[in-house]
């Protein structure tokens, strides 16, 4: 079912939603636009503008290591002052009554944790920008603490000091390998739930869009609310094209 407007939409997804006992959010770039974290893949989005850093070239190339954490500080001011919208705050209320057990999400801006969910209830499929781990003993460092190293540097990534390894943002890169921990908690989650929502996502990234399939597969119902049409629209229970915010601000406990 495709909602003919926002007040059908919101009406029914409140019905799913109160009749569901467990409910599982799948989130994408959509939800964070409204908070200023630009979109990746969508037309005018970042990769559309410069080409992304492979994984491959960021192990091989010093100087693809150091362009990688040039681009990192200068979009500090979009990551670093971003606050939670209307959908993450939604959801963390969803979340606070019980009705959430966890959350998937494609995004790595951190923006679940500071909106009230558990870090162990927020599945990371491609990490999180937000600090930074080295590649080889997986030493958790601050950003703080490489952008000092990397200024006084001149501009060139720092290794680690305990095993000189390569410091990278904790995200997953372009022909880096899907964590596996998070994949399996994912798909534990989807088995587990009766309503998945997928949000703000284009349902076009693979592994990670076979999700919602699972979950309309192991009996669950599915809701998409994205602004644009996705591929999986057509066996949805119900679908809402309209703006995330707009859609999910009911759902906010005041």
């Amino acid at each position: 079912m495709i909602a003919s407007d926002l007040e059908t939409g919101i009406r029914r997804l409140r019905d799913l939603v109160e009749q569901a006992t467990k409910v599982v959010p799948f989130t994408g770039a959509g939800i964070s636009t409204e908070c200023g974290i630009p979109d990746f893949r969508s037309p005018g989005g970042i990769w559309t503008k410069m080409r992304p850093i492979e994984f491959g070239d960021f192990l091989a190339s010093q100087e693809a290591r150091d362009e990688s954490w040039r681009r990192r500080f200068a979009m500090e001011e979009q990551f670093g002052g971003a606050k939670p919208g209307r959908g993450h705050q939604a959801l963390a209320s969803l979340y606070k009554t019980g009705k959430i057990p966890g959350i998937i999400t494609q995004n790595i801006d951190n923006l679940h944790q500071v909106s009230g969910f558990s870090p162990d209830h927020v599945v990371e499929l491609h990490g999180n920008t937000t600090y930074a781990t080295c590649l080889d003993c997986a030493k958790r460092y601050e950003l703080s603490w490489v952008r000092e190293r990397f200024a006084a540097s001149g501009g060139e990534s720092p290794d680690c000091p305990s095993c000189r390894g390569y410091i990278k943002t904790a995200t997953v890169s372009f022909g880096q390998a899907m964590p596996e921990a998070a994949m399996r908690r994912a798909q534990e989650l989807t088995e587990s739930c009766d309503l998945f929502l997928a949000i703000g996502s284009s349902l076009v990234v693979w592994p990670a869009a076979g999700f919602p399939l699972a979950a309309k597969s192991n009996g669950a119902r599915l809701v998409i609310i994205n602004r644009d049409a996705t591929d999986f629209d057509d066996i949805a229970d119900l679908v809402v094209h309209d703006d995330i915010g707009a859609v999910l601000s009911p759902f906010v406990a005041h």
